[in-house]
């Protein structure tokens, strides 16, 4: 993975400027390390469309200093494959790792796609830890001295002549993680994690969203300018004139 560059400007009077304020004015650079298997072009494609201004270097670590270079402060992330000595870092499982058996080239698990554990029994299984890691580990498997349980990843990075590889099944896999020290997060660190969990531009979790509070018109009156009606006034009805006559008060001439 190429690395990029630092930018540096010059100007006059930073001959005369000391060194810590030198220091304090410089752009922030982002160091991202992974380990072989890892391929984090999409989440750098991402970061320079979102934070031009940060530059982002990348790089690769071997699986014994993925921890290393954090604590000694090459880097202020690592994507690391799991376990690791957790103290002192902030640890986020991203996905695991379908494991592959690996054979030299001939072998009889050429002829399958994909191989249990459990018909493995007899075979010889090198540790690759103890060899120096994956590509040494790969050579000796070359020469037909035993075979090597991999992540189907890091067999496809390093894919050693003469050797051949399949899905095995029945055993444990590997995760890879994200993780930085845990004094050390800032805004900038929160960005390149929220890229790396899939949050959008517009996620409100992401520091570079500053959505613009927008201030609310109030509602326009909709009952006019026009003059008001005068308040409604219960009718009176005048009374009944039949209304509590008597017999005898019916006019006279009609029966």
């Amino acid at each position: 993975m190429p690395s990029h560059d630092i930018p540096q400007t010059t100007g006059p009077g930073d001959q005369d400027q000391p060194a810590g304020q030198a220091e304090d004015t410089a752009p922030r650079l982002l160091r991202i390390a992974y380990v072989a298997g890892v391929t984090p072009g999409k989440w750098i494609r991402r970061w320079e469309e979102r934070m031009p201004d940060v530059p982002l270097q990348a790089f690769m670590s071997d699986d014994g200093a993925q921890v290393a270079v954090l604590r000694e402060g090459s880097a202020d992330l690592s994507f690391v494959r799991l376990p690791v000595e957790r103290e002192g870092l902030s640890v986020i499982p991203l996905y695991e790792e379908q494991p592959v058996v690996v054979a030299p080239k001939g072998h009889e698990i050429s002829v399958f796609e994909e191989v249990a554990l459990a018909d493995l029994e007899q075979e010889s299984f090198l540790d690759v830890a103890a060899l120096g890691g994956p590509e040494p580990a790969l050579q000796v498997v070359a020469t037909g001295a035993g075979l090597a349980i991999l992540p189907m990843s890091v067999a496809r990075h390093f894919n050693v002549k003469d050797t051949v590889a399949r899905r095995l099944t029945g055993a444990p896999g590997t995760e890879i993680a994200i993780a930085w020290p845990s004094e050390s997060t800032d805004e900038v660190i929160e960005e390149f994690i929220g890229i790396v969990r899939g949050r959008t531009a517009q996620s409100s979790r992401q520091p570079s969203a500053q959505p613009v509070k927008t201030k609310k018109e109030p509602k326009p009156d909709r009952r006019g300018t026009g003059a008001k009606k005068a308040p409604k006034v219960a009718q009176r009805y005048a009374p009944n004139p039949d209304k509590g006559r008597g017999k005898g008060s019916r006019k006279k001439g009609k029966r």
